[in-house]
């Protein structure tokens, strides 16, 4: 299955996609939250979808799409996951996964604009591949992590790289500004993808490419990924975490290249379609 969310900035409504078509699944009656993935709410939508599909409403080109996700208690990331992109911004590769997080704050859906923070002037771009977590994970064996990986959506993890490397502490500063995380356009469950490790993804910027990689080269793949995190935190159902990101970004180019207010951002995976963000400078109105 394929699922979205659609409608106003914070009121959105489920949804599902049926053969690349969006419809309406509000009357399934529940969102796509914390209690709907713990309750066994991906069986239970399959089998409302398949009960009613004759008569579900499709909805109209060019709605509003929310994060497929509604607000997680954590989006946690993976810093470096990824060789080339290690090696461009002159960082070792890691021993173990650097991990981050990105306040939930910063959740967006895959179309809306980003603000670029006020006094910005690094704000770059990352292209990832995010897991949404199906059931709570605490000391979870990696041979048996996938069986708490829900589905897959696709993940611009927007970063202002003053913020993150030049004002003191740890990476979350540069990470969790309002609108930071762009996520979807939709959810797609493990079914849908049959090897996440073998994933092309891809950014341009104003139409240019600017990321071009695969998820074959990922230094820590998803079920250590889950084994790991799982010894520092429990994981709840609808967590998002997100992999980290090939080569490309601005800061590892000579001289370094940011975005700047008007610039268009396009981004896809393999089987997780394609988002689109314009970037606006910060504004009191």
């Amino acid at each position: 299955m394929k699922l979205i969310r659609h409608g106003e900035l914070n009121k959105e409504k489920p949804g599902i996609v049926l053969d690349d078509v969006y419809y309406d699944a509000s009357t399934f009656g529940e969102d796509y939250n914390e209690s709907f993935f713990e309750s066994d709410g991906l069986a239970r939508l399959s089998q409302f979808v398949e009960e009613n599909k004759a008569s579900l409403q499709r909805l109209p080109e060019g709605i509003r799409l929310g994060s497929p996700v509604a607000r997680p208690s954590k989006i946690v990331c993976i810093g470096l996951n990824y060789a080339n992109h290690a090696t461009e911004t002159g960082a070792a590769l890691p021993a173990e996964p650097v991990v981050f997080m990105k306040a939930t704050s910063a959740l967006a859906g895959p179309f809306d604009d980003v603000i670029i923070p006020k006094d910005s002037v690094k704000t770059d771009w990352e292209v990832e591949l995010a897991f949404v977590i199906g059931k709570k994970a605490s000391y979870v064996e990696e041979a048996e992590a996938m069986d708490y990986v829900a589905g897959y959506c696709l993940h611009n993890d927007v970063s202002e790289r003053e913020f993150q490397l030049e004002r003191g502490g740890t990476w979350d500063k540069g990470k969790g500004c309002d609108t930071f995380a762009p996520i979807g356009p939709f959810m797609a469950t493990k079914d849908e993808i049959a090897d996440p490790d073998n994933l092309r993804l891809w950014l341009k910027l104003n139409g240019k490419t600017m990321q071009d990689g695969n998820t074959s080269d990922f230094i820590f793949r998803i079920p250590y990924l889950v084994a790991y995190l799982s010894k520092f935190m429990s994981l709840l159902p609808g967590d998002i975490i997100s992999t980290g990101t090939p080569a490309g970004v601005g800061l590892g180019m000579n001289p370094p290249l940011y975005v700047k207010d008007g610039d268009v951002i396009e981004l896809g995976i393999d089987g997780l379609g394609v988002s689109k963000q314009v970037f606006k400078a910060y504004s009191k109105s």
